[in-house]
């Protein structure tokens, strides 16, 4: 029994001393030591260690749709007109007042355009054949030619605002004086209201960057032609007005039409058939190039080249004695420059001087001056 207990005893020192020497454990901790920090999580404060997980792939980045939009051009509206005489073919709303002021006009009753026929052939004797008591023209002389200026005001009205069709309306304030010698009792200078003018305007074409303008205009004689204000005859006035963009600066606008007088005073001699109003056909073009293009501030010289051509009636010559001749077949051909000033929008202001390039004129020199606002 001695013997099987210190046996029994040994047995169990073997056994402890083993259990010491057991490095389990240690390589435990060194395993724990060379795992990522990231594996190593902490549960009830006891470390454990986990393996990394794998990289997630990186997200395809969206590619963002190319803009495919495409920048819309403008239509043309009234403002985008730069020329001063030539007629806007643009439809639009707008108010406009302009003053002109002519020099040297040496035929003023040509085929009774500007105004009536001469008052000298009431002074005539009986027995000419040229004596008409009822020549509705100023004076009982013929001055050697005649300044005249004109302050008009006109509006325009388009239903849509922007679109084919407009009605429009001019009443134009006009004075004049005679310069020179001349026959007769003294011929005042005179003024008043001239002849009212309406009409209406239709776009044939209308797109982003072209018009093409169908216009009538009627003149109404409201001025007194005894004083050299009216024609004292009822015209009407078909065209065709062209405006076109070239560019987002050069534009070129033009126009071709006839002044048709639906009556007139007698002719020469006053026997004759053929009045002393004619048809007058006219025409002009002008380019315009936008030299400043701000939002705010546009600024448009413009040249323009505009031309007349008579077809029938009458004129006054002499200084002794009015002397009748056809005012057929005389072409006048004037050129005009100027240049637009157009701000804030919807306002705008033109001044041009024009000149007579014929020997024939309705006038040596014009200046004119006009305020437009545009709805």
């Amino acid at each position: 029994m001695k013997h099987a207990f210190w046996f029994l005893l040994a047995m169990f020192a073997v056994a402890g001393t083993a259990q010491q020497s057991d490095t389990a454990p240690v390589r435990s901790q060194l395993a724990l030591a060379a795992a990522p920090i990231s594996s190593i999580t902490e549960t009830d404060g006891t470390q454990t260690g986990t393996a990394a997980p794998a990289p997630k792939p990186a997200a395809k980045q969206k590619t963002k749709p190319k803009d495919t939009k495409v920048t819309e051009t403008k239509w043309p509206t009234v403002e985008s007109s730069m020329v001063g005489y030539i007629d806007n073919a643009i439809v639009g709303t707008e108010v406009r007042v302009r003053f002109d002021a002519a020099f040297n006009d040496a035929f003023p009753d040509r085929a009774e355009f500007i105004y009536g026929k001469c008052g000298c052939y009431r002074s005539l004797p009986l027995s000419d054949p040229n004596y008409d008591p009822n020549a509705p023209g100023p004076g009982s002389g013929k001055p050697d030619q005649v300044n005249f200026q004109a302050l008009s005001f006109m509006g325009e009205y388009a239903p849509r605002g922007r679109g084919r069709f407009s009605a429009f309306f001019e009443i134009p304030i006009r004075w004049v004086q005679p310069q020179g010698s001349f026959v007769g009792t003294q011929y005042f200078s005179a003024g008043g209201i001239g002849d009212v003018i309406g009409g209406l305007k239709f776009a044939l074409l209308a797109s982003q960057r072209r018009y093409l303008t169908a216009q009538l205009k009627s003149y109404f004689p409201s001025g007194d032609a005894r004083r050299g204000l009216g024609t004292h005859h009822y015209s009407v006035e078909p065209s065709l007005l062209y405006y076109q963009r070239i560019s987002d600066r050069f534009e070129i606008e033009g126009e071709v039409g006839g002044w048709l007088p639906t009556s007139g005073s007698a002719g020469a001699p006053t026997n004759s058939s053929q009045k002393f109003s004619g048809n007058v056909f006219f025409y002009g073009i002008g380019p315009s190039y936008r030299v400043i293009d701000h939002e705010q501030f546009k600024l448009a010289p413009v040249i323009e080249l505009v031309g007349w051509t008579v077809t029938g009636g009458f004129q006054t010559g002499g200084k002794d004695a009015p002397q009748p001749a056809s005012a057929d077949g005389t072409n006048i051909v004037n050129m005009k420059l100027g240049a637009r000033m157009a701000f804030r929008e919807h306002n705008s202001v033109y001044v041009g001087y024009g000149r007579a390039l014929t020997s024939a004129d309705w006038y040596n020199d014009i200046l004119r001056v006009e305020y437009r606002y545009s709805f």
